[in-house]
């Protein structure tokens, strides 16, 4: 199955798991509770997905790769101490608590967090000292005499022998003790994630044009040529950085992250002809209007695979504008709410606020640390949290009032700025192609992004655009249904 399958598969196993009686006690005993075991290639996005189903869940997770680990670290250290028996004292050999199964009591003291998923990754990787102690863990959820809290759900994942020659296979009785699900990499799955975490347009454009280089794993005499999903994603975050630096991307910086010569190559000449057109029609001023009708002709003359290239890069161009301004706005709600909430209170302000940001500092660091929240919610709080300082910040020469006053005024002037830039977008692409595909894409582009989506949200009330009637133009439309929808 894909990711998306294997996803709601885990999902569900997790709220079984979960699942209590009326007398507080789990439905499926722990004993009984067989550990899931996912089976795919690497870089496929496991670990992203377990991080995913802990966030929606609203449970704990603590990762571990058993790799990296012995005997001795997982199931704890021999330690000599004294019992009684009957008449006469013997010493006796006991062990120290597991590394893992401690870290996750640490885990729940500090969180507060009761229930969680411990993930244990590469599982068929373990040493040889170890397999025998991991049959025994992965039916009574312990090593040696300490078990896994209750309410901690075991998940483990692992590659096929194919991808890595540490496998070792598992025999019937451990696979007897697990729920198997084997992962295969789908690309049409793999973009709607890759549209929602912002992976550069080139790649995404380049794989739509050739799906079967997205995962691939090929022999060749000097070993293999390899390309994964964590490949692409982490060269889209690469290629990001280095645009916003003005560094030059060159084939060197591909082969890094795509393992395959010829993948390597034909993606690096797409790329650099995907922002050539950056050089030769300017986003930034063509989102503040600062183009001339030569440019406009210009892009009308290109043919239609250069057309859709200008398009896609003035619609990464506006999706970095209007990403700021979104979270700003969205912080600013939250950051009032908290502000109201206080001053219900009456206590003294000053004093309440900065003992809530005390507080706000030390659970944000807690979940950052034991990845808890999502990055969009981390952001999002991290962004709240920023605007409380200020507001804590600036309490001494001005009222609550004015100081939220200036914030609306300020929030208000940039979502006016993004209005326009979007606007003169629009119409450089409507002047440039009309109402042909061009089009299209980059109102759908404008809908599937989050931030943008919900940027429409905050000028629906407003006339957008009159380079065409309110009937035919289609980002006026996409406006309505969301006005339509709520």
């Amino acid at each position: 199955m894909n990711i998306k399958e294997a996803a709601i598969q885990i999902k569900n196993a997790m709220r079984a798991y979960f699942a209590k009686d009326e007398f507080g006690n789990y439905r499926i005993p722990p004993e009984k509770q067989r550990p899931v075991f996912l089976c795919g290639a690497p870089g496929i996005g496991k670990t992203a997905i377990m991080e995913q189903i802990a966030q929606e869940l609203g449970v704990g997770l603590i990762s571990y790769s058993m790799t990296h680990h012995t005997r001795q670290s997982a199931i704890g250290l021999p330690l000599i101490t004294k019992k009684k028996y009957g008449e006469k004292e013997y010493h006796v050999s006991e062990y120290t608590m597991s590394e893992i199964i401690a870290s996750v009591y640490d885990f729940i003291e500090e969180t507060k967090i009761q229930e969680g998923i411990l993930f244990l990754d590469e599982i068929n990787c373990v040493s040889e000292t170890l397999m025998p102690s991991m049959l025994r863990f992965l039916q009574y959820k312990s090593f040696g005499a300490h078990q896994v809290p209750k309410g901690w759900i075991v998940v483990t994942a692992g590659n096929p022998p194919e991808f890595n020659s540490s496998v070792k296979e598992f025999d019937i009785a451990t696979l007897d003790r697990l729920k198997k699900i084997d992962i295969e990499p789908v690309y049409e799955i793999w973009r709607e994630y890759a549209k929602q975490k912002g992976v550069h347009k080139a790649i995404l454009r380049y794989l739509d044009d050739r799906p079967l280089d997205f995962y691939l794993i090929e022999n060749t005499p000097n070993g293999k040529d390899y390309v994964t999903a964590r490949g692409w994603e982490d060269l889209s975050q690469m290629l990001c950085l280095y645009e916003r630096l003005d560094i030059p991307v060159d084939e060197k910086l591909v082969a890094q992250y795509l393992n395959h010569k010829r993948i390597t190559a034909d993606f690096t000449d797409f790329y650099l002809l995907f922002v050539k057109h950056q050089d030769d029609f300017h986003p930034k001023e063509i989102m503040e209007g600062r183009y001339s009708q030569a440019t406009v002709e210009s892009a009308a003359e290109l043919q239609a695979d250069d057309r859709i290239a200008i398009t896609e890069s003035l619609l990464s161009a506006i999706h970095l504008v209007l990403f700021p301004i979104v979270q700003r706005e969205t912080a600013a709600e939250k950051a009032i709410e908290e502000v109201k909430l206080l001053l219900a209170e009456k206590n003294d302000f000053s004093t309440a606020l900065e003992n809530l940001l005390t507080q706000k500092r030390a659970v944000l660091f807690s979940q950052t640390n034991y990845r808890v929240i999502s990055k969009q919610s981390e952001e999002e709080q991290k962004a709240a949290f920023t605007i409380l300082e200020e507001i804590h910040k600036h309490l001494e020469e001005k009222t609550i009032k004015e100081i939220v006053t200036e914030l609306g005024e300020s929030i208000k002037k940039e979502i006016e700025k993004g209005e326009n830039r979007l606007q003169n977008t629009l119409a450089f692409l409507h002047q440039a192609f009309g109402e042909a595909e061009e089009l299209t894409i980059f109102t759908t582009g404008i809908a599937e992004n989050f931030y943008s989506a919900k940027f429409l949200r905050f000028i629906k009330n407003k006339d957008f655009l009159n380079v065409k009637s309110q009937e035919e133009n289609k980002l006026e439309k996409m406006i309505q249904e969301f006005q339509n929808g709520q």
